[in-house]
């Protein structure tokens, strides 16, 4: 009974994470299922679901099990061939809740990486919720997270600002090692959502600190500060990321195509010009860096009204080209965060960009309507070195 208190728990931590305003930015059915599921066969073992004849509901009744009764194993319906074979560049590790393959937890699989290896190491993550916190040390590099769906596979913990020592420390999962590679898999924060103005509320999902990221069809689930781009190359491809203020932050040079972009901020009454969102906070520090938030591709769309990026740092840049915005963009589009100085340092762009949303008539001053040539950085993986270190997807 205590799993399944604790299973429910999470359930209720997980709800309120995807919930806004009585309404899901995504259903989770998938997930929950699973979680269900893992409730089930990790109940103790002399604990069966009966009906009770003299009531019209189901109770839980303890009795022993039968000698010669068959029980379904639930690592009977394992894939045979996973983890497959390692090879001369590639080490497989495979995790599983259940115990039905070498390690049950995200955590305990990384600590088996070898230090600095200059082999890929390939964590094969089965379908479920992995309620733990995870950190990729920089002496790990060449790993990769490969989950079964990003609906179907989470990694999720519930610090804040406040438990963990301050934002940077909140994320579920932190990765510091360079070369580090996700796949079809979620990273969820799933702390209470906090009111417009809490203190210390912040809850990151997932920290990028290492060069050389890529992910590629996953799903980023939080409230404010979900995403945090900190430092390097990196690259997203067809990703999932919900969030409603700064929901994607730091001061990384990171490629997004392909992405959806899901605000859940809190709906603004009919008649209200208040913005309580904000899809970036990119953190360029001086002008001589080259860091940057490029968009290409995407959809912008949930609930709220939010800006399209706040000039965190004095030379904050962000771009979104062939975009499709919803009508919860702001007019204005950019906001300074308070300091008008910034309006002459930052680089916040567009480009053909479409939907409600992307109207350019009443743009704060300091937006730019790009052209063709000051685009053209920004369009494809060239902006993050992308030739140099991007590695094709694999199935």
């Amino acid at each position: 009974m205590r799993y399944i208190n604790v299973c429910l728990a999470l359930a209720a931590a997980v709800l309120a994470v995807f919930a806004s305003t009585g309404k899901f930015a995504f259903p989770p059915k998938h997930l929950f299922t699973g979680l269900l599921r893992f409730a089930a066969f990790t109940a103790e073992s002399d604990t069966v679901l009966m009906t009770d004849d003299t009531s019209d509901h189901n109770v839980l009744q303890r009795r022993k099990k039968k000698p010669d009764r068959k029980v379904h194993n639930i690592c009977d319906d394992f894939p045979p061939d996973v983890p497959p074979p390692n090879t001369n560049t590639t080490t497989y590790l495979c995790v599983d809740s259940h115990g039905c393959c070498n390690f049950t937890t995200v955590q305990s699989a990384v600590d088996a990486v070898g230090n600095y290896s200059s082999n890929r190491t390939v964590i094969w993550i089965n379908s479920g919720f992995y309620y733990e916190k995870v950190i990729v040390a920089k002496t790990k590099p060449n790993i990769t997270f490969q989950g079964q769906g990003y609906m179907s596979t989470a990694i999720a913990w519930n610090d804040t600002a406040a438990s963990a020592n301050g934002t940077f420390n909140s994320g579920s999962v932190q990765v510091f090692a360079t070369n580090f590679i996700a796949q079809n898999i979620s990273f969820m924060n799933v702390a209470p959502i906090p009111k417009p103005g809490a203190m210390d509320a912040q809850a990151v999902a997932v920290r990028v600190s290492g060069d050389e990221a890529a992910f590629w069809g996953c799903g980023f689930f939080g409230a404010q500060d979900t995403l945090h781009d900190d430092k390097g190359r990196h690259y997203f491809k067809e990703c999932f990321i919900q969030g409603s203020i700064d929901f994607i932050f730091g001061n990384g040079r990171s490629l997004y195509e392909n992405c959806q972009l899901i605000s859940m901020a809190n709906p603004v009454p009919l008649g209200k010009r208040s913005v309580d969102g904000s899809v970036t906070a990119q953190g360029r520090v001086t002008k001589d860096e080259n860091t940057g938030f490029s968009f290409v591709n995407c959809s912008i769309g949930g609930s709220g009204r939010i800006w399209l990026g706040r000039a965190w740092r004095p030379y904050s840049r962000a771009v979104f080209a062939f975009t499709n915005m919803s009508d919860i963009i702001a007019p204005e589009g950019w906001n300074n965060f308070n300091d008008p100085t910034r309006e002459q340092t930052v680089f916040y762009g567009e480009y053909n960009c479409t939907g409600s949303g992307a109207n350019m008539t009443m743009r704060a001053p300091f937006g730019r309507r790009l052209n063709d040539t000051d685009v053209s950085p920004f369009l494809n993986t060239s902006f993050i070195d992308g030739d140099v270190w991007l590695q094709p997807l694999t199935s």
